[in-house]
């Protein structure tokens, strides 16, 4: 056995440690007990952390875990590599799901550290457990880019994307962002925001885009909080060769009153259909 080998087998345990997303009563018993344990806890915020901690009456030192020093910041692994535990924690929920920790992981694990997950609350799979889309298969995309350019080529490139897509969403940009899915994945592809969840003001609503846009215009209370974003999966039509009626009848409507090739755009922004297939099927009914 290497030298390195007998250190590291005398070193402590890292362990990514879930904590609750509103509702105090979600972190597990093995949580509340490894947190008490270890002689540190590597937390994103401690001022948020430590009024949890107070709740519930541990009083292990904090340090500060973020990513302006997540990088370069060594004492997490001298205090492994001298025999110590250490939890890592995020403000709420699973560390590191579009939260700092993952270098401080990476560099643990590169250092032959055992590294232990103690699972708990989550808001992704909290929304994708109560939305009623498919769970087979999904893809998490975290925030979109905040600027409208960005967010935009995002969501073009997970336009025909088959999976159930998952977001997280600031208050504050929700809407625009609701807005810009509805143009670029269509208005009848369904959603379900997911906001709040497990604290007192919590919201599951599924709507399909359009009317979920309408929705959260009208209540300023559902631009607030804590937002989880899970929309439905393109669905290809069932054959190139078939258009259900609902989208033939929303494109004969606007042959009626525009060019072609803008009817079938626009078409395709509504339905979520592709436009070549549209635009064909025009070409057929002109004919």
């Amino acid at each position: 056995m290497t030298a390195t080998a007998d250190a590291n087998s005398a070193a402590g345990v890292l362990y990514v440690v879930a904590t609750p997303i509103g509702n105090l009563e979600d972190i597990s018993a093995r949580a509340l007990r490894i947190l008490k344990e270890v002689s540190l806890i590597a937390a994103e915020d401690t001022r948020h952390s430590s009024r949890l901690l107070q709740h519930f009456g541990i009083s292990t030192p904090l340090a500060a875990c973020h990513d302006h020093n997540e990088r370069d910041e060594g004492r997490f692994l001298e205090r492994l590599l001298a025999g110590g535990d250490v939890a890592l924690i995020s403000d709420a929920g699973t560390p590191l799901i579009s939260d700092p920790g993952f270098h401080l992981v990476r560099q643990v694990r590169a250092a032959g550290i055992r590294v232990v997950p103690i699972p708990g609350a989550c808001a992704l799979i909290a929304a994708l457990s109560a939305a009623g889309l498919p769970s087979d298969r999904f893809a998490f995309e975290g925030f979109l880019p905040a600027k409208v350019a960005g967010r935009r080529a995002r969501l073009e490139a997970l336009r025909e994307e088959s999976r159930t897509l998952l977001f997280y969403e600031a208050p504050h940009r929700l809407l625009d962002s609701l807005r810009d899915m509805a143009d670029v994945f269509g208005e009848a592809r369904p959603a379900v925001l997911g906001r709040e969840l497990t604290k007192t003001f919590e919201t599951l609503q599924g709507l399909p885009l359009g009317e979920l846009v309408r929705w959260v215009k009208a209540d300023s209370n559902q631009q607030r909080g804590e937002c989880v974003l899970v929309v439905a999966g393109w669905q290809a039509p069932a054959s190139e060769d078939a258009l259900d009626a609902g989208a033939l009848r929303i494109l004969d409507l606007l042959l009626a009153e525009l060019p072609l090739k803008r009817a079938a755009a626009v078409a395709a922004e509504i339905t979520g259909v592709r436009k070549n297939l549209l635009y064909q099927a025009a070409l057929e009914r002109k004919a």
